[in-house]
């Protein structure tokens, strides 16, 4: 038979690549982000489209035209391009200057222009890569040019590592400092002013409450979030462990590496490793986060208090068979340990040394007030007097430089008065401070103290841990010594409000036999106490503890 149209149908299939249609997108694109007001992205659009007219190609659509790095192929224009020609069906090329501005990511650039290609029949082009990717040699020069284009990404991002870790070397921040803090000079590498911020401030806060208040990540959580903060719990923790918070820099640029950096402290680094040893402590404790138990309802003076033997932190443990609990001190060798029951008794009596009688909260407001107005009133003459020092002083200093540019004097005697005087201002001034009490928050916080002591001891019982923790705190800020023997619990210190009021409802205590009580009498009792006006500190945190009692108190103060 010599006929062969028959078996036509047997032939094998052409599989060259057949691209049919004129119609093409451009897609355009710089890798910086600060190239976007240059020239650059309208020098791609003008050379693709040039280069369309040559090839007589009908553009149908634009995409790109703004800055998406090419490292990966995640971009939402290049996504977006890759959308519309596979949902339109009618583009048969994609025109980009040159194929690193389609992709730079190497062998999975290749795969995508691939694929258009055998899947969908759209050719990529460059303007200035001239080649045919429909051939094989095409093909295989494309796919060389896409690997070229990783390549120089790696180059630059070695070379872009080797100076950021030389820069973390150096103490700057080559990358974005961490919440809570704000570069003040942007656009450089150096040169940096890296500042807190108000977010700052106030975890600033967050770790002065982990450290000295033990308080619980999710306890501090909800009070930022009740200043304006809001910050979930995982990142809180990951703030507590940035040692760039105490002005260190450390970095998997530079492993093993810890450097001191040139932005400003947030916190001290004692106050860092304090937080980072409770951290430590509760995890070793108990390392599963869901049934993590930071404090113990039946051991709040755990951390608080410390050994009468040897200074350190005591810290708790319970005998399960017996269903006891007891206070032990974290010392390697120190032995001291101690029935909670029995330590609670004593703490127990310690408070109700504060308690006051309803029927004497006038007296003993009166009399703490008018030891404070007295305090006041002589600050206010002390202000007078050392203001008038400093003034005499610089009058000193102006003769003195007045004297210099006369030539009367040398530098060397001139500089040598000038920092005899500078120095006796510096030694004025931090007595010559403002005030640091005020009669409005006075009365606040005075207010708020006697709602406490007027029975202490039931606020204590019936608050969660975090509310005897709180009023602990309040009372003695830097906590008690448990004794052995029967030395019992003594205080460290005694806060500057509660001292007085212990000592005024002593005396009232005893005055309950009908006997008159002479004012004048309470308020010099107050002076021999020994405590100090209230500090701005104490001021504040008096306010937020009336602002928020319910929490710190649980349902004794409801």
């Amino acid at each position: 038979m010599s006929n062969l149209k028959h078996f036509q149908s047997f032939a094998a299939k052409d599989k060259s690549i057949q691209v049919d249609g004129t119609n093409a997108v451009i897609y355009t694109r710089v890798s910086d982000i600060s190239q976007q007001d240059n020239t650059s992205l309208e020098s791609q659009l003008k050379f693709c489209t040039l280069h369309a007219k040559k090839r007589g190609l009908n553009i149908v659509q634009h995409f790109g035209g703004k800055y998406e790095s090419a490292k990966t192929d995640d971009r939402k224009e290049f996504k977006r391009m890759l959308k519309y020609i596979k949902q339109s069906g009618s583009v048969s090329y994609i025109i980009v200057y040159s194929y690193e501005r389609f992709s730079r990511s190497g062998i999975g650039g290749a795969k995508i222009a691939d694929d258009l290609l055998k899947e969908h029949g759209v050719v990529t082009i460059s303007v200035t890569q001239e080649l045919d990717p429909t051939t094989s040699s095409g093909s295989f020069q494309q796919n060389i040019l896409f690997l070229f284009g990783q390549m120089d990404n790696e180059l630059r991002r070695n070379k872009t590592i080797t100076a950021m870790a030389e820069l973390y070397r150096k103490g700057f921040t080559p990358r974005q400092p961490p919440k809570g803090y704000t570069n003040l000079v942007k656009g450089k590498a150096v040169d940096q002013k890296i500042v807190v911020n108000k977010e700052g401030e106030l975890l600033r806060k967050a770790f002065h409450w982990k450290a000295n208040k033990q308080m619980g990540n999710s306890d501090i959580v909800r009070e930022l979030k009740k200043l304006g903060l809001k910050i979930d719990k995982r990142r809180l923790a990951e703030i507590f462990a940035n040692p760039y918070y105490c002005g260190l820099l450390v970095s998997t640029l530079i492993p093993g590496e810890v450097i001191e950096g040139n932005h400003q402290k947030m916190i001290s680094r004692e106050l860092f490793l304090k937080v980072n040893n409770i951290v430590s402590e509760s995890r070793k404790s108990n390392p599963h986060p869901l049934v993590h138990r930071e404090h113990d309802q039946n051991l709040p003076l755990k951390v608080f208090a410390k050994c009468g033997k040897c200074g350190s932190s005591m810290t708790g443990y319970q005998v399960k068979a017996k269903k006891l609990y007891y206070y032990k001190c974290k010392t390697v060798g120190c032995k001291h340990n101690i029935s909670a029951k029995k330590v609670h008794k004593q703490f127990s009596a310690l408070l109700s040394v504060f308690e006051v009688d309803q029927s004497d909260v006038p007296l003993v407001k009166t009399a703490i007030e008018s030891y404070y107005e007295a305090v006041l009133s002589e600050s206010q003459e002390k202000e007078v007097l050392l203001k008038k020092q400093i003034s005499q002083i610089n009058e000193k200093l102006e003769t003195l430089e007045e004297r210099f540019a006369l030539g009367e004097i040398s530098k060397e005697l001139y500089s040598k008065f000038q920092a005899k005087y500078n120095e006796q201002v510096q030694e004025i001034i931090p007595n010559n401070a403002e005030p640091q009490i005020k009669s409005s928050n006075l009365k606040k916080c005075l207010d708020f103290a006697l709602k406490i002591c007027l029975n202490p001891l039931y606020n204590w019982n019936n608050s969660d841990v975090y509310g005897k923790m709180n009023l602990q705190k309040l009372i003695f800020p830097d906590g008690i010594t448990i004794h052995q023997q029967n030395k019992g619990v003594r205080t460290l210190r005694v806060d500057s409000l509660f001292a007085p009021i212990a000592e005024v409802a002593k005396v009232l205590k005893k005055n309950k036999n009908g006997q008159s009580v002479d004012l004048n009498q309470l308020s010099a009792l107050v002076t021999p106490t020994g405590f100090k006006p209230v500090t701005a500190g104490a001021e504040i945190q008096c306010a937020i503890q009336l602002r928020h009692g319910a929490i710190f108190f649980g349902k004794c103060c409801n």
